[in-house]
């Protein structure tokens, strides 16, 4: 798992400093960061393999003036 961490908190730091380059703040950048990984982490825990799950948009809606 050590690896991992020291893995993950170098490119961790490559896309804060993107970010900071582009112009935006640090704080905004790893704020931004943090609620997509709460999103990811809860997304995660309701569903742990969507794609085991059909695709329910595999056909197109007849709802259209045109399809009927």
């Amino acid at each position: 798992m050590n690896s991992i961490a020291g893995d993950l908190r170098l490119k961790l730091e490559q896309l804060v400093d993107h970010y900071v380059t582009a112009g935006s703040k640090a704080p905004e950048v790893i704020a931004a960061m943090e609620k997509e990984l709460q999103d990811m982490r809860r997304a995660y825990h309701e569903d742990p393999d969507p794609a085991d799950e059909p695709n329910e948009l595999d056909e197109p809606a007849n709802d259209r003036p045109a399809a009927t």
